[in-house]
Parts: C-alpha cells; sequence; structure tokens
C-alpha cells in the first residue's frame, strides 16, 4: 500500500497549524515520495507557516461567521460560495487519495467537496467542545480523530477514533536537559522557574496582567519567563523600559519549546488544545487561563478535562490582575502539589497521537 495524493485543510491559529503540520511529516516519514497539498484561509497564518515549512498552500478567500448582526454577513456567504466552487476545483484537479481536515475556516469547504466526491475524509477536532465546522462535517466524514472521552455528544460515536492531539515534533528530545536549558535562558539553577506563554499570536489579557504585577514578580525569588507573542513585543519592552525585574526573561516568541518545558516548574498558560497536550506529554503543572474570545468558549472546556482530574488549576480572564501570580507563586513553591499535579497531568499525555491518525488515514485508503 502506497500514499501518493494527500490534501490537508485548516488553520487560523498555530493550534490548527502545529497538529497539521505534524500529520504531513508523519505522512511523509512513511511515504517519503507522497504529494502533500495543504488548503488554507487566504490573509490568515498558515499561508506564511506551512510554506516555510517546505510545503505546498493554497488559499481559499473563506471567513469566519460574524458573531453580531451586520453587513459582513454578505460578504461571508459570498466568500463561502467562492471557497466552495475553488474547493471543489482543487479536489477535481489534484485527486487525493484522501482528505484531512484540522480545524479553522478553510476545512469546511474543502471537507464538503471531497465527501461529495467520494473522496474518503477524516477530521481531527482538538478540543473536548466541538466547533460549529467539524459539527457540520461529521455528518459527511468518514472517521473522526479526537483527543477527548464523551465525543459522541457532537458525533456518530462509530465514526470517533480516540487518538489525542499531535504535537510539535522533538518536544520531548531535551525535556531531560535541564542544564542546557538553564543556560539558554540565562537562569540559574537554584530557583524555581514559572514559563509564561500565551500562544502564538500572544495573549493581550495575561500580558497586561505581568505588566500590572512587576512588583509582586521582582519580590517573589522566582524566575518568569515570559512569551510575549509577536504583535505586543515592542510595545512591551517600550513600555517596560527602565522598569523590567532582573527575574523577568522577555521574549518575542519560544523557538526552542523543549528548553522552555525542561526548565519550567509551573506554566501559566491558555487552554488552547493543541498547548494543553503538550503540557501533558512533558507532564508540567499548569495554570490555565481561557481565552475568552474563542468560539462556544471551548478553552474552558478544555480546561476543566484537565481541572476535573486535579491535573491544572484553572483562573478565569477576569480574575488574573488580582489572582493569577499570587496562586502561581504559592504553586511554584509547593514543591508536593507540583509533583501530585504533575503526575495527574501526565496520566492524559497521549504520545502516540500522530501515528494513531495517520495509521486511521491508512485504513481509509485501503477499505
Amino acid at each position: 500500500m502506497k500514499i501518493n495524493r494527500v490534501i490537508l485543510s485548516g488553520g487560523g491559529t498555530g493550534g490548527h497549524i502545529f497538529p497539521a503540520l505534524s500529520i504531513a511529516n508523519e505522512i511523509k516519514k512513511r511515504y517519503p515520495d507522497a504529494d502533500i497539498l495543504f488548503v488554507g484561509a487566504l490573509g490568515r497564518m498558515e499561508m506564511e507557516k506551512i510554506p516555510a515549512a517546505g510545503y505546498k498552500i493554497v488559499g481559499l478567500p473563506v471567513m469566519g461567521f460574524p458573531r453580531k448582526p451586520s453587513l459582513k454577513i454578505f460578504a461571508f456567504f459570498n466568500k463561502l460560495v467562492q471557497s466552495a466552487s475553488m474547493a471543489k476545483r482543487i479536489v477535481k484537479e489534484f485527486r487525493p487519495e484522501i482528505a484531512i481536515g484540522v480545524g479553522g475556516y478553510a476545512s469546511g469547504p474543502l471537507l464538503r467537496a471531497a465527501a461529495n466526491q467520494k473522496i474518503p475524509t477524516l477530521i481531527q477536532e482538538q478540543n473536548s467542545y466541538a466547533g460549529i465546522t467539524n459539527k457540520i462535517l461529521g455528518r459527511k466524514v468518514n472517521a473522526i480523530c479526537v483527543a477527548y472521552d464523551n465525543m459522541d455528544r457532537f458525533f456518530p460515536s462509530k465514526k470517533i477514533i480516540l487518538t489525542g492531539n499531535p504535537v510539535r515534533e522533538n518536544l520531548l528530545a531535551n525535556i531531560q536537559n535541564k542544564d542546557e536549558a538553564l543556560e539558554y535562558f540565562g537562569l540559574t539553577g537554584n530557583q524555581r522557574v514559572v514559563l509564561i506563554v500565551g500562544g502564538s499570536l500572544g495573549a493581550r489579557s495575561i500580558n497586561n496582567s505581568v505588566l500590572k504585577n512587576l512588583g509582586l514578580i521582582t519580590k517573589s525569588g522566582v524566575q518568569v519567563i515570559w512569551q510575549t507573542g509577536a504583535i505586543y513585543f515592542e510595545k512591551i519592552q517600550a513600555e517596560i523600559q527602565g522598569k523590567k525585574p532582573e527575574n523577568l526573561h522577555i521574549h518575542q516568541f519560544l523557538s526552542r519549546m523543549d528548553l522552555a518545558y525542561s526548565v519550567a516548574d509551573v506554566v501559566i498558560s491558555r487552554a488552547g488544545a493543541g498547548t494543553l497536550s503538550e503540557l501533558c506529554l512533558v507532564g508540567k503543572p499548569a495554570i490555565l487561563v481561557p481565552s475568552p474570545n474563542v468560539s462556544e468558549d471551548h478553552q474552558t472546556k478544555n480546561a476543566m478535562a484537565l481541572v476535573d482530574r486535579d491535573a491544572a488549576v484553572m483562573i478565569t480572564d477576569g480574575e488574573i490582575d488580582k489572582k493569577l501570580f499570587q496562586v502561581a507563586f504559592d504553586l511554584v513553591n509547593n514543591t508536593e502539589l507540583c509533583r501530585l499535579m504533575a503526575t495527574n497531568i501526565k496520566i492524559l499525555a497521549k504520545p502516540e497521537a500522530t501515528k494513531s491518525i495517520v495509521d486511521e488515514v491508512e485504513k481509509l485508503i485501503t477499505q
């Protein structure tokens, strides 16, 4: 059996793009000659990140459904019709053996077009609460790979396979190499470390909370690594000039997440599905601040799946200015609680997720 042509569709955020790339890389590992085409949304970050990873991508003019009543609804339907027509043509010309959707605007028109042309289809739902696009697609696709239990609330149970979420490759390669991590970040080995990540684009409210708690950070005796995100970095650098605590280490983007996780004793993060899968894999105690700006409040539901198992702590976006850093510093200095949370979160890890998903891809092609 050989895989020759695959379409992967979706994107919008790193939470969709990294899993898609992990799946593509696993297919390439098994079938080096496979032709893989990505289909994304024009103007979204996949149009830059996918070519940078060495893959071809085509963009659709699709956009998200407007959350508030406005004239944008006409643009939405106009672009949806255009995207559906383009997707139909892409599938017909590329002739994939399978189409895989990872969530995001573009996956809707593309997977629908593939299903209508009798191409085997698979979607990978990262969240504990399925998105609208995937819920609609669930009725048409052949298989649905999920990361959480009880997803038959959203999908036909006979199509569901519990695989877990793909994570960035080589994440565990240097997770035990703490000495290298200390040197890389310029840290000392005799102080605890809190890592703050707001996702690939950053998180405004978490960043603002850091700025409001500089005094508490200074007095904490804890080293803090802070990823601001690209769109906030320059403004923060200007604002913090002359008052940055010595124990606060600011980064625009962390390219070596393996080393960042290696050195961290506690992680403060949003609750995107990809990030939570990484935290489970590396076994790090986490304080989760779900983004209030996502559809169906799915990050809160993701976070609660860990909180209910005593594997993480959750603080709402509205509470973080007053509570976040006091909770973080109390937790990081409680080594026994950190050890318990690390054990509990690691139980939820699924390190073979990407391989399991590609196994399902192979099954669909050979049916």
